[in-house]
């Protein structure tokens, strides 16, 4: 017999550590090939581990609840064959893990950036302290006087449990965030079907509530006449598939015209920490996708300014694609700094979206509509049936003003509206 060692894959570039949130099989389980054996959370994405090899389970390293540094060793599996795992295996298995795993990186749509990751602080927090302290109310700086009782002076889930038994009920600090209203209660009613909300639908809600107290939101709205574009579209978009084997949608150019408004009006794509303003180098738009099950998820397509369309078509095909199959890996969840999302995919005119922070901004698009319009000429004012959207740009009022989303709205609505009809792709 011999033991092969499964060791902590790396999930993306930033990614040094995750934490053991639950152990799918046991010591003396038998495993086939692939089989999931732990579920690991991040700071930006919760994912299984698959094994290399099929076995029995000889042993786990760590507990439910442990942060573990990538690269270390978490179980061991008995194989068939004599001797242990050579180096060269233990390398293939740390380098297969991260592009199989897939069961669960949709969930990744939410668990960004949470509020505590806002404040800047040299101290290391695992991602299931950090969890607690958001899930309590506790701030930052409250969390930075907590005294860690783990390695290097860590915070462990004991000392974050053991400060909040001893926190007193009335303590707050006067630059503390305000309380979040109390929820009324709520009596179900026979023959009401009660439904618990999975992992991800939490996480969604958490994200969004945080958004909305974060950042002060403004809506603006454009009317767009899209004519043009939808004729060029109309003509095109048999040739590319033909030509390319390549779906042509309104998705890749409306994020060509945002990238495009943006590289004009940069301030649209920034961050804010704290009294600083991050004024984003590059452009890299987060497109919000539905899955199957309803929940969201927001791939991103990277620095999209410097993409030409049909790039820009290849890569919203392929995202959405594997975004639909679970299939998205880590790094392509990450690094978004403005987002689109389409209401016109389900017929809706406009929407009021929600800031995906730690952004700035996020675009609306509504659906394409024939409707009757004034049109202006040399011969006076008629009135013409067009392709008519409206947009909608809700915006973080601390750093951008009516005055900037409603001029990053009128420039992204004229690329549109003046589309070159006779354009190649």
């Amino acid at each position: 017999m011999a033991d092969f060692q499964i060791i902590m894959p790396k999930l993306g570039e930033s990614i040094i550590e995750a934490t053991i949130t639950k152990w799918l099989k046991s010591p003396g389980d038998t495993i086939e090939e692939d089989d999931a054996i732990v579920e690991i959370a991040t700071d930006k994405v919760d994912s299984e581990i698959p094994s290399p090899v099929e076995g029995t389970l000889k042993e786990v390293l760590f507990e439910e609840g442990d942060v573990v540094e990538v690269g270390k060793v978490i179980a061991i599996v008995e194989t068939e064959g004599e001797g242990s795992v050579s180096e060269e295996a233990s390398t293939a298995a740390e380098t297969k893990a991260p592009a199989e795993e897939k069961a669960t990186i949709a969930e990744a749509s939410t668990a960004v950036i949470p509020a505590l990751e806002t404040t800047e602080s040299r101290r290391f927090y695992s991602p299931l302290v950090k969890n607690i302290a958001r899930t309590e109310g506790v701030s930052m700086t409250e969390l930075e006087s907590v005294a860690g009782t783990g390695k290097d002076g860590r915070v462990t889930k004991q000392d974050i449990l053991d400060f909040l038994k001893n926190k007193p009920a009335a303590a707050s600090s006067p630059k503390a965030a305000p309380s979040i209203p109390a929820a009324p209660p709520v009596v179900s009613a026979q023959g009401d079907e009660i439904v618990e909300m999975d992992r991800m639908r939490r996480l969604i809600a958490d994200h969004m509530v945080m958004s909305k107290q974060v950042s002060p939101h403004v809506t603006s709205f454009i009317e767009v006449d899209m004519t043009n574009v939808v004729n060029w579209r109309n003509k095109m978009k048999d040739v590319v598939m033909k030509r390319d084997g390549e779906k042509l949608t309104f998705t890749p150019i409306i994020i060509e015209a945002t990238a495009q408004a943006i590289k004009d009006y940069p301030r649209i794509n920034a961050s804010v920490d704290g009294n600083n303003i991050i004024i984003r180098k590059n452009i890299n738009i987060g497109m919000a996708a539905a899955l199957p099950d309803g929940n969201l998820i927001v791939p991103v397509i990277t620095n999209a300014d410097q993409k030409n369309l049909l790039g820009l078509a290849k890569d919203v095909n392929d995202l959405a694609n594997r975004a639909r199959t679970n299939s998205l890996l880590p790094d392509e969840i990450q690094g978004g700094t403005f987002t689109t999302t389409n209401f016109g995919s389900f017929a809706s005119i406009t929407g009021t979206p929600i800031i995906y922070q730690p952004q700035v901004a996020i675009l609306g698009i509504g659906a394409i509509r024939k409707k009757p319009v004034v049109i202006e000429t040399p011969q006076g004012d008629l009135i013409g049936i067009r392709q008519m959207m409206i947009l909608s740009l809700a915006y973080d009022h601390r750093i951008v003003d009516g005055a900037l989303g409603g001029m990053y709205l009128k420039r992204l609505a004229e690329l549109l509206e003046n589309f070159d009809v006779n354009r190649n792709i």
